[in-house]
């Protein structure tokens, strides 16, 4: 699946859409702004899986997506840290 470069913000959402039923990735997502603040500030570049405290901490730090994508090792780091009581 090949998509161009984005011009608007409709088309950043579809192709997120298109990707997460790709990677058939079941959990919510969200998609970065047209100016892409959050890559910015996370180090979005290349695309990764992270897990953010409430704390604003990176709880979870996935491979480089979406070839290393481990969907299942991200869900489990989610899973554990909601069990250990942190408030995620």
């Amino acid at each position: 699946m090949l998509f161009r470069q984005h011009q608007s913000m409709e088309e950043r959402v579809e192709v997120g859409a298109a990707c997460m039923l790709k990677l058939a990735l079941e959990m919510p997502a969200l998609v970065d702004a047209m100016d892409d603040g959050v890559a910015t500030a996370y180090a979005g570049v290349p695309e990764r899986l992270y897990l953010v405290g409430r704390d604003g901490k990176v709880a979870y730090k996935g491979g480089m997506g979406p070839m290393f994508f481990r969907p299942s090792e991200w869900a489990q780091r989610i899973d554990d840290y909601l069990a250990s009581g942190s408030e995620a």
